[in-house]
């Protein structure tokens, strides 16, 4: 496991950038973390290391936006996905194996994602915009 600390939303953008590097464009990225945590911003950095120029939003209302870069990544929000019917609707599964999956509210869809996938729970840290990111599944970073 990877553990790093941001103490900003700039840094939490560093990170996903800096994990973008690693990344062969058909991994599935399960966030974990409540609200306020900096899913959003982590996505934002990611999608930039992949040279997605787009804004990045969070997809609450859409729950998938879709960004083109070096791959394409696909910006999933599961925090209304409380059944495997409402997985089923957002086409979650079609998806797979397509490009770059980031799932924000991944506990809530904990029993579908694919064996493999980098998971990456964020936590607060001592202060107000310190985070803890805990990541599995790749080897460096």
């Amino acid at each position: 496991m990877i553990r790093l600390i941001s103490n900003s939303a700039e840094e939490t953008e560093k990170i996903g950038e800096r994990l973008a590097r690693e990344l062969k464009g058909t991994e599935v990225i399960a966030l974990f973390g409540g609200l306020g945590m900096g899913k959003t911003a982590f996505t934002r950095g990611l999608s930039r290391g992949l040279g997605i120029q787009d804004g990045v939003s969070s997809p609450t209302f859409a729950l998938v936006n879709e960004y083109k870069g070096r791959f394409t990544v696909y910006h999933f929000d599961m925090y209304r996905v409380k059944s495997w019917d409402d997985l089923y609707s957002t086409g979650f599964f079609d998806y797979l194996d397509s490009g770059v999956l980031v799932i924000e509210w991944s506990e809530n869809i904990e029993g579908a994602l694919p064996e493999g996938c980098i998971r990456i729970s964020i936590t607060g840290g001592e202060h107000e915009n310190q985070r803890i990111f805990e990541i599995e599944g790749v080897e460096k970073l």
